[in-house]
């Protein structure tokens, strides 16, 4: 799971080079909702339950269209101008966010052992910003959509905290990527009829097949899957992986480099994220 979110951001990046961010972003999600779909009608049909029930459904479609299509616009335009590097190392901030949301709704206390922490990631942060132009692709506005996407996706993961008392992953998962595929099916026509699709590579093809299936929904399914045999801590604890691997992969494949500000601030962001999840 965590590898194959760890490789999108590098997919994402081969595909940006010839699909707008706008159109991609879209394209992908309608894509896994096409696939994802019909295996939620064959689940529900299978164990004869009906395909919905009205209660909560409004709020399936909200958090949904936050937590995927919110989300993956921003994550697209994110990557499209910054680099791998910081959008993975920024990511990283969703536990440490989730957290903050969580106190905010009443279900965490924050003590002063998890402040430090939130004030230790926020001074990383920080100095990927100070020394962002040592960074190869690195940009304030890239950096402010990851963090943008970032926040969606932890809104995603509260949100879905509570409609996990009601239903399971497959039935979010289909409306958060169904549903944002139907509401946003204009911004997607739209920007498909301004866009010469005879340009696009079978790899760009490829790479967006790959996005539409692996991160969003294969990797989901094993995280759920896997949530049966592991503590929810055990398994966040795996993602301080993700950061470690994208950049690893960014620096072997797309030539980004490893310079002093992005091991200080990166280091300073897992310590202060580490410290406010284990305090």
């Amino acid at each position: 799971m965590v590898f194959v979110w760890s490789i999108n951001f590098i997919v994402a990046k081969h595909a940006l080079r010839e699909f707008p961010s706008l159109l991609l972003g879209t394209l992908r999600f309608t894509l896994a909702g096409l696939m994802l779909v019909p295996y939620y009608v064959w689940e529900r049909r299978r164990h004869r339950v009906p395909l919905w029930e009205t209660g909560g459904l409004v709020k399936l479609l909200a958090v949904g269209l936050v937590g995927v299509g919110a989300n993956q616009l921003c994550f697209l335009l994110g990557l499209a101008r910054t680099s791998v590097s910081h959008a993975a190392i920024l990511f990283a901030l969703t536990p440490m966010t989730v957290l903050l949301l969580s106190s905010a709704a009443g279900h965490e206390r924050i003590t002063r052992s998890k402040v430090a922490g939130i004030l230790l990631a926020i001074a990383g942060v920080g100095l990927l910003q100070l020394r962002g132009q040592d960074q190869r692709g690195a940009t304030l506005s890239g950096d402010l959509f990851i963090l943008m996407a970032m926040l969606t996706f932890a809104l995603f993961t509260v949100g879905g905290k509570s409609l996990r008392k009601d239903f399971d992953g497959v039935t979010i998962n289909s409306f958060a990527y169904g549903g944002s595929a139907l509401v946003l099916s204009p911004v997607t026509l739209w920007a498909a009829h301004r866009f010469d699709f005879s340009t696009v590579s079978a790899g760009a093809w490829a790479a967006l097949f790959y996005m539409a299936l692996f991160p969003s929904i294969i990797a989901y399914l094993i995280y759920y899957h896997a949530l049966r045999y592991l503590g929810a801590t055990r398994l966040s604890t795996l993602a301080y992986l993700q950061p470690v691997i994208a950049t690893a992969f960014a620096v072997t494949l797309l030539g980004e480099t490893i310079t002093p500000s992005l091991m200080s601030g990166g280091a300073l962001i897992l310590a202060g994220v580490f410290a406010a999840e284990r305090s």
